[in-house]
Protein backbone atom coordinates (compact mmCIF):
# COMPACT_ATOMS: atom_id res chain seq x y z
CA UNK A 1 0.00 0.00 0.00
CA UNK A 2 2.61 2.21 0.57
CA UNK A 3 3.92 1.76 -2.81
CA UNK A 4 1.12 2.96 -4.39
CA UNK A 5 0.67 5.71 -1.94
CA UNK A 6 3.92 6.68 -2.94
CA UNK A 7 3.14 6.58 -6.62
CA UNK A 8 -0.07 8.63 -5.86
CA UNK A 9 1.66 11.43 -4.04
CA UNK A 10 4.56 11.62 -6.76
CA UNK A 11 1.92 12.11 -9.33
CA UNK A 12 1.13 14.90 -7.52
CA UNK A 13 4.30 16.46 -7.01
CA UNK A 14 5.60 14.93 -4.20
CA UNK A 15 9.76 14.75 -4.17
CA UNK A 16 11.13 12.12 -1.98
CA UNK A 17 14.72 11.60 -0.10
CA UNK A 18 14.60 8.36 1.88
CA UNK A 19 11.17 7.54 0.97
CA UNK A 20 10.36 10.23 2.96
CA UNK A 21 8.53 13.26 1.33
CA UNK A 22 10.78 16.84 1.51
CA UNK A 23 8.49 18.81 -0.52
CA UNK A 24 6.18 19.25 -3.45
CA UNK A 25 8.35 21.48 -5.50
CA UNK A 26 9.00 24.08 -3.87
CA UNK A 27 10.48 23.95 -0.42
CA UNK A 28 10.48 27.74 0.74
CA UNK A 29 6.64 28.77 -0.62
CA UNK A 30 5.96 25.47 1.39
CA UNK A 31 7.13 26.67 4.81
CA UNK A 32 5.92 30.04 4.01
CA UNK A 33 2.13 28.45 3.74
CA UNK A 34 2.45 26.33 6.69
CA UNK A 35 3.07 29.24 8.43
CA UNK A 36 0.36 31.82 7.17
CA UNK A 37 -2.35 29.56 5.46
CA UNK A 38 -3.73 25.58 5.42
CA UNK A 39 -1.22 23.17 4.83
CA UNK A 40 -1.40 19.23 4.09
CA UNK A 41 1.17 16.72 5.08
CA UNK A 42 2.43 12.90 4.66
CA UNK A 43 3.00 11.43 7.89
CA UNK A 44 4.78 7.89 6.11
CA UNK A 45 8.00 9.17 7.73
CA UNK A 46 6.18 7.69 11.43
CA UNK A 47 5.93 4.47 12.15
CA UNK A 48 3.18 2.43 13.41
CA UNK A 49 2.70 -0.51 15.82
CA UNK A 50 -0.39 -2.19 16.71
CA UNK A 51 -0.86 -4.38 20.35
CA UNK A 52 -3.82 -6.54 21.05
CA UNK A 53 -4.92 -9.15 23.07
CA UNK A 54 -6.46 -9.91 26.60
CA UNK A 55 -3.46 -8.19 28.34
CA UNK A 56 -3.36 -5.56 25.90
CA UNK A 57 -4.06 -2.68 28.62
CA UNK A 58 -1.86 -4.18 31.77
CA UNK A 59 1.06 -4.49 29.08
CA UNK A 60 1.05 -1.28 28.18
CA UNK A 61 1.06 0.42 32.00
CA UNK A 62 3.82 -1.37 32.48
CA UNK A 63 5.68 0.00 30.09
CA UNK A 64 4.64 3.73 29.20
CA UNK A 65 4.44 7.13 31.01
CA UNK A 66 0.80 7.25 30.16
CA UNK A 67 -2.37 6.14 31.90
CA UNK A 68 -3.56 3.75 29.17
CA UNK A 69 -7.07 3.41 30.73
CA UNK A 70 -7.40 7.02 29.48
CA UNK A 71 -7.29 6.23 25.92
CA UNK A 72 -10.55 5.70 25.18
CA UNK A 73 -12.52 5.50 21.09
CA UNK A 74 -12.93 9.11 21.66
CA UNK A 75 -9.32 10.09 23.34
CA UNK A 76 -5.77 9.83 22.23
CA UNK A 77 -2.48 10.41 24.40
CA UNK A 78 0.95 11.55 23.92
CA UNK A 79 2.72 8.27 25.94
CA UNK A 80 6.59 8.25 27.05
CA UNK A 81 8.72 5.17 26.70
CA UNK A 82 11.49 4.54 29.31
CA UNK A 83 14.60 2.54 30.01
CA UNK A 84 15.23 1.57 33.31
CA UNK A 85 17.53 4.58 34.24
CA UNK A 86 14.22 6.58 33.16
CA UNK A 87 15.24 8.19 29.94
CA UNK A 88 13.20 8.31 27.34
CA UNK A 89 13.74 5.48 24.43
CA UNK A 90 10.60 6.87 22.45
CA UNK A 91 7.35 8.86 22.25
CA UNK A 92 4.36 7.37 20.87
CA UNK A 93 0.58 8.74 19.90
CA UNK A 94 -1.37 6.52 20.99
CA UNK A 95 -4.85 5.75 20.13
CA UNK A 96 -7.55 2.90 20.24
CA UNK A 97 -7.88 0.87 16.99
CA UNK A 98 -9.38 -2.38 15.98
CA UNK A 99 -9.84 -3.42 19.25
CA UNK A 100 -6.07 -2.60 20.54
CA UNK A 101 -3.40 0.07 20.40
CA UNK A 102 -1.97 2.12 17.97
CA UNK A 103 1.70 3.42 18.91
CA UNK A 104 3.01 5.83 16.75
CA UNK A 105 6.55 6.83 16.60
CA UNK A 106 9.47 7.95 13.94
CA UNK A 107 9.85 5.39 11.31
CA UNK A 108 13.51 5.09 12.37
CA UNK A 109 12.60 3.89 15.59
CA UNK A 110 10.01 1.22 14.78
CA UNK A 111 12.41 -1.91 14.58
CA UNK A 112 14.63 -1.05 17.47
CA UNK A 113 11.29 -0.66 19.58
CA UNK A 114 9.00 -3.24 18.70
CA UNK A 115 11.89 -5.69 19.02
CA UNK A 116 12.23 -4.01 22.80
CA UNK A 117 8.44 -4.19 23.28
CA UNK A 118 8.55 -8.12 22.35
CA UNK A 119 11.12 -9.14 24.67
CA UNK A 120 8.87 -7.65 27.42
CA UNK A 121 5.73 -9.76 26.26
CA UNK A 122 6.93 -13.08 27.54
CA UNK A 123 3.77 -15.47 28.34
CA UNK A 124 1.00 -11.95 28.26
CA UNK A 125 -1.46 -12.42 25.87
CA UNK A 126 -0.81 -9.74 23.71
CA UNK A 127 0.00 -9.11 19.98
CA UNK A 128 2.47 -6.64 18.58
CA UNK A 129 2.33 -5.73 14.49
CA UNK A 130 4.02 -3.26 12.27
CA UNK A 131 1.18 -1.73 10.58
CA UNK A 132 2.89 1.01 9.08
CA UNK A 133 2.21 -0.01 5.51
CA UNK A 134 -0.92 -0.85 5.79
CA UNK A 135 -2.54 2.20 7.67
CA UNK A 136 -2.24 5.43 5.81
CA UNK A 137 -1.99 8.80 8.13
CA UNK A 138 -1.79 12.49 7.04
CA UNK A 139 -1.88 15.62 8.72
CA UNK A 140 -3.73 18.88 8.51
CA UNK A 141 -3.18 22.27 9.76
CA UNK A 142 -4.71 25.85 9.00
CA UNK A 143 -7.75 27.92 9.86
CA UNK A 144 -9.43 26.27 6.79
CA UNK A 145 -8.91 22.72 7.98
CA UNK A 146 -11.97 22.46 10.63
CA UNK A 147 -15.21 22.98 7.43
CA UNK A 148 -12.59 20.83 5.38
CA UNK A 149 -12.56 17.73 7.50
CA UNK A 150 -16.34 18.72 8.08
CA UNK A 151 -17.37 18.72 5.06
CA UNK A 152 -14.98 15.28 4.17
CA UNK A 153 -15.19 13.31 7.13
CA UNK A 154 -18.19 14.68 8.81
CA UNK A 155 -18.35 16.85 12.36
CA UNK A 156 -15.08 16.98 13.59
CA UNK A 157 -14.57 17.49 17.68
CA UNK A 158 -12.00 20.08 17.81
CA UNK A 159 -10.24 19.95 21.70
CA UNK A 160 -6.66 18.95 21.97
CA UNK A 161 -6.27 14.46 21.64
CA UNK A 162 -9.75 13.93 21.00
CA UNK A 163 -10.73 11.03 18.38
CA UNK A 164 -13.59 11.18 15.67
CA UNK A 165 -14.58 8.00 14.03
CA UNK A 166 -15.45 8.62 10.41
CA UNK A 167 -16.13 5.61 7.68
CA UNK A 168 -12.59 4.08 6.97
CA UNK A 169 -10.38 5.60 9.79
CA UNK A 170 -10.67 8.33 12.45
CA UNK A 171 -9.49 12.04 12.63
CA UNK A 172 -7.14 12.71 15.73
CA UNK A 173 -7.09 16.48 16.94
CA UNK A 174 -3.59 17.76 17.74
CA UNK A 175 -2.57 20.52 20.17
CA UNK A 176 -1.44 23.45 17.91
CA UNK A 177 -4.41 23.41 15.73
CA UNK A 178 -3.40 20.23 13.85
CA UNK A 179 -5.14 17.27 12.79
CA UNK A 180 -3.98 13.77 11.86
CA UNK A 181 -6.02 11.92 9.99
CA UNK A 182 -5.81 7.82 9.70
CA UNK A 183 -7.52 6.27 6.66
CA UNK A 184 -7.90 2.72 6.26
CA UNK A 185 -9.98 3.11 3.03
CA UNK A 186 -9.94 5.79 0.51
CA UNK A 187 -7.14 7.29 1.44
CA UNK A 188 -6.60 8.67 -2.50
CA UNK A 189 -9.86 10.09 -2.42
CA UNK A 190 -9.60 12.07 1.02
CA UNK A 191 -6.24 13.69 0.28
CA UNK A 192 -7.51 14.41 -3.51
CA UNK A 193 -10.85 16.67 -2.13
CA UNK A 194 -8.19 18.24 0.96
CA UNK A 195 -5.98 19.21 -1.04
CA UNK A 196 -8.97 21.50 -2.77
CA UNK A 197 -8.35 24.03 0.23
CA UNK A 198 -5.08 22.92 1.65
CA UNK A 199 -1.38 23.26 0.05
CA UNK A 200 0.40 20.23 -0.33
CA UNK A 201 3.36 20.40 1.89
CA UNK A 202 6.60 17.96 3.06
CA UNK A 203 8.08 16.13 6.00
CA UNK A 204 9.82 19.76 7.25
CA UNK A 205 6.60 21.56 7.28
CA UNK A 206 4.78 19.25 9.64
CA UNK A 207 8.25 18.96 11.99
CA UNK A 208 8.26 23.28 11.98
CA UNK A 209 4.25 22.74 13.24
CA UNK A 210 5.25 19.97 15.72
CA UNK A 211 7.93 22.41 16.96
CA UNK A 212 6.07 25.60 17.62
CA UNK A 213 3.92 23.29 19.43
CA UNK A 214 5.78 22.55 21.62
CA UNK A 215 5.94 19.23 21.37
CA UNK A 216 9.25 16.75 21.64
CA UNK A 217 9.89 14.19 19.61
CA UNK A 218 13.13 11.08 20.23
CA UNK A 219 15.08 10.13 17.73
CA UNK A 220 17.73 7.61 17.20
CA UNK A 221 20.32 10.06 17.91
CA UNK A 222 18.26 11.50 21.35
CA UNK A 223 17.48 7.71 22.31
CA UNK A 224 18.43 7.36 26.48
CA UNK A 225 19.76 11.12 26.82
CA UNK A 226 16.48 12.64 28.46
CA UNK A 227 14.54 12.23 31.52
CA UNK A 228 10.63 13.35 31.14
CA UNK A 229 11.00 16.10 32.83
CA UNK A 230 13.88 17.18 30.62
CA UNK A 231 11.46 17.67 27.39
CA UNK A 232 8.60 19.03 29.62
CA UNK A 233 7.18 15.59 29.03
CA UNK A 234 5.19 16.34 32.88
CA UNK A 235 4.10 19.77 31.18
CA UNK A 236 2.07 18.29 28.30
CA UNK A 237 0.56 15.36 29.62
CA UNK A 238 2.95 12.92 28.46
CA UNK A 239 3.28 11.84 32.42
CA UNK A 240 0.99 10.79 34.74
CA UNK A 241 2.10 9.92 38.46
CA UNK A 242 -0.96 8.68 39.55
CA UNK A 243 -1.01 5.21 37.91
CA UNK A 244 0.79 1.91 39.04
CA UNK A 245 4.54 1.06 37.98
CA UNK A 246 6.00 1.29 35.10
CA UNK A 247 9.72 1.22 33.52
CA UNK A 248 11.75 3.86 34.79
CA UNK A 249 8.89 5.09 37.29
CA UNK A 250 10.89 4.77 40.25
CA UNK A 251 13.57 7.94 38.47
CA UNK A 252 10.65 9.75 37.01
CA UNK A 253 8.53 10.16 40.06
CA UNK A 254 11.14 10.70 42.45
CA UNK A 255 12.45 13.82 40.03
CA UNK A 256 9.00 14.88 40.52
CA UNK A 257 7.94 14.80 44.22
CA UNK A 258 11.38 14.95 45.93
CA UNK A 259 13.72 17.06 43.33
CA UNK A 260 13.43 19.60 40.22
CA UNK A 261 14.75 19.52 36.87
CA UNK A 262 17.51 21.17 35.94
CA UNK A 263 17.18 20.82 32.69
CA UNK A 264 13.99 22.23 30.71
CA UNK A 265 12.96 21.99 26.91
CA UNK A 266 12.46 25.91 25.48
CA UNK A 267 11.80 26.76 22.37
CA UNK A 268 14.69 27.94 20.24
CA UNK A 269 15.40 30.14 17.04
CA UNK A 270 19.17 30.08 15.13
CA UNK A 271 19.01 33.25 12.81
CA UNK A 272 21.49 31.92 10.45
CA UNK A 273 24.61 29.93 10.74
CA UNK A 274 23.25 26.29 9.70
CA UNK A 275 20.38 23.80 10.51
CA UNK A 276 21.35 21.95 14.22
CA UNK A 277 20.30 18.41 14.04
CA UNK A 278 18.70 16.29 17.12
CA UNK A 279 21.46 15.07 19.46
CA UNK A 280 23.86 18.24 18.85
CA UNK A 281 25.17 19.42 21.93
CA UNK A 282 24.88 23.68 23.16
CA UNK A 283 27.06 24.96 24.93
CA UNK A 284 27.43 28.34 27.81
CA UNK A 285 30.14 29.90 29.69
CA UNK A 286 29.67 28.80 32.91
CA UNK A 287 29.76 25.51 32.26
CA UNK A 288 33.64 26.05 31.83
CA UNK A 289 33.46 23.39 28.36
CA UNK A 290 30.63 20.98 29.39
CA UNK A 291 27.29 20.93 27.43
CA UNK A 292 24.95 23.00 29.24
CA UNK A 293 22.28 21.11 26.90
CA UNK A 294 21.53 19.11 23.69
CA UNK A 295 18.71 19.79 20.74
CA UNK A 296 15.48 18.25 20.75
CA UNK A 297 14.32 18.84 17.40
CA UNK A 298 14.56 20.78 14.63
CA UNK A 299 13.33 22.54 11.16
CA UNK A 300 14.02 25.14 8.80
CA UNK A 301 11.65 28.51 9.45
CA UNK A 302 9.89 30.05 7.42
CA UNK A 303 11.45 33.29 7.44
CA UNK A 304 14.95 31.79 7.30
CA UNK A 305 17.04 30.77 9.48
CA UNK A 306 16.37 27.46 12.10
CA UNK A 307 13.53 27.14 15.21
CA UNK A 308 14.10 24.04 17.58
CA UNK A 309 13.26 22.55 20.83
CA UNK A 310 16.15 22.25 23.20
CA UNK A 311 16.73 21.41 26.37
CA UNK A 312 18.40 23.32 28.53
CA UNK A 313 19.91 23.51 31.93
CA UNK A 314 17.57 25.80 33.33
CA UNK A 315 20.14 28.18 34.76
CA UNK A 316 22.49 28.23 31.66
CA UNK A 317 18.99 29.41 30.36
CA UNK A 318 17.74 31.74 32.58
CA UNK A 319 21.38 34.10 32.97
CA UNK A 320 23.54 32.69 29.89
CA UNK A 321 23.98 32.53 26.11
CA UNK A 322 22.95 29.44 24.35
CA UNK A 323 25.51 28.49 21.77
CA UNK A 324 25.64 26.30 19.00
CA UNK A 325 27.65 23.87 18.06
CA UNK A 326 30.44 25.06 20.57
CA UNK A 327 31.20 28.27 22.78
CA UNK A 328 32.30 30.23 20.18
CA UNK A 329 29.83 29.76 17.58
CA UNK A 330 26.20 30.86 16.40
CA UNK A 331 23.96 32.16 19.42
CA UNK A 332 20.38 30.73 20.18
CA UNK A 333 17.74 32.85 20.90
CA UNK A 334 15.28 31.08 23.49
CA UNK A 335 11.66 30.83 24.70
CA UNK A 336 9.91 29.52 27.54
CA UNK A 337 7.44 26.90 26.29
CA UNK A 338 5.99 26.64 29.73
CA UNK A 339 5.36 29.21 32.89
CA UNK A 340 7.15 28.79 36.00
CA UNK A 341 9.87 26.62 34.73
CA UNK A 342 12.12 27.55 37.01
Amino acid sequence: MINQWQIFLASRGAVYANDVVQHFGDAASELVATDQSTVIADLSHYGLLHLSGADAITFLQGQLTQDISKITAGRAALAGYCSPKGRLLAHFLVWQQDDGYCLQLPRELRAVIQKRLQMYVLRSKVKLQDISAQTLRFGLAGPHIPMALSTACGETRHEAWSVTRCPGGCVITLPGGRYQVVANENAEALWAKLSDTATQVGEPCWRWLRIQAGLPEIYLATQDQFVPQMVNDDLIGAVNFQKGCYTGQEIVARMHYLGKPKRRMYRAHLRDGGQPKPGDLLYSEEMQGQASGMVVDGAPAPNGGWDGLVSVQVDSANTQPIYWPKLAGEKLVLAALMENLT
